[in-house]
């Protein structure tokens, strides 16, 4: 966490700990045992094993199989469910996306930045052809990926500068790539409508992917949908000349179904 939020007065840590708790959990685990949450979270495990407890007692986390290994429990089922539902453009974009995912043959995505990384929290996969493993809850690094380039490309200088403080570092990103990231993004962003990562340095060798930010009104900052594939079915030619100016042309009916403007356009707001 950020040492500065810590010291502020109105900030609360014993909160922000246990929230960091539930976001140690991937979708491939199997449970987690107080120690890997200690590992992944930073905290001391005495300070885990409270955390824990209180989160399983509330219905954040159960022991439903396995009594030594905590998962997400049905109140934070509910809480998910309830975030989703109030916000509109997530059950507007779900027809709009699967027709894209259905017609491009690529694994479409909605990401939300996450700390210092891009995490997936929808997924759209074509019907009847093979897409990427890529799952609801994975988070994918802002430098190296057209995800975090579009994200960078659509957030304000103060947001921008806030999300370095959590990315830096992270897969070797520095500030100066992050600015160059972002003034590359926004490039792209004004001259074609669509985010294209350099696939020689994009943080997976196996993904090709294109994006494009969308700025929800009920959001402080933008969200991004993504279109992904393996390279052989998904060339640069390819997300350049139709899954980039497709995906562009689904955002911009959400946005007209939102009555709403651009990301780029609303970035400072």
């Amino acid at each position: 966490m950020d040492g500065d939020l810590e010291k502020d007065r109105r900030f609360a840590t014993t909160l922000a700990r246990g929230l960091s708790v539930l976001r140690a959990f991937r979708p491939s685990d199997d449970g987690l045992g107080n120690a890997e949450i200690a590992d992944r979270t930073g905290l001391p495990k005495s300070t885990v094993s409270r955390l824990t407890f209180t989160l399983q007692s509330l219905g954040y986390l159960t022991h439903a199989r396995r009594h030594d290994r905590y998962r997400p429990g049905p109140a934070l089922l509910a809480l998910g469910n309830m975030a989703s539902a109030s916000l509109s453009f997530v059950d507007l974009s779900g027809p709009l996306m699967q027709r894209l995912a259905d017609d491009t043959g690529t694994l479409s995505l909605l990401l939300v930045r996450d700390a210092g990384r891009m995490l997936i929290v929808k997924t759209w996969r074509p019907r009847n052809v093979a897409s990427l493993w890529l799952e609801v809850g994975h988070r994918l690094p802002f430098h190296g990926s057209s995800s975090g380039h579009a994200m960078f490309g659509a957030l304000g200088d103060d947001a921008f500068v806030a999300t370095l403080q959590e990315a830096v570092g992270d897969k070797g990103l520095t500030v100066q790539q992050a600015q160059t990231d972002r003034a590359d993004a926004q490039n792209q962003l004004m001259t074609q409508g669509y985010v294209i990562t350099d696939p020689d340095s994009y943080f997976a060798a196996n993904i090709h992917a294109v994006a494009v930010p969308f700025h929800a009104r009920e959001l402080g900052e933008p969200v991004v949908f993504t279109c992904g594939a393996m390279p052989a079915a998904l060339s640069v030619a390819r997300m350049r000349d139709e899954v980039g100016p497709k995906l562009a042309g689904t955002v911009r009916d959400l946005e007209r179904m939102m009555g709403q403007g651009g990301a780029i356009g609303s970035r400072d707001l």
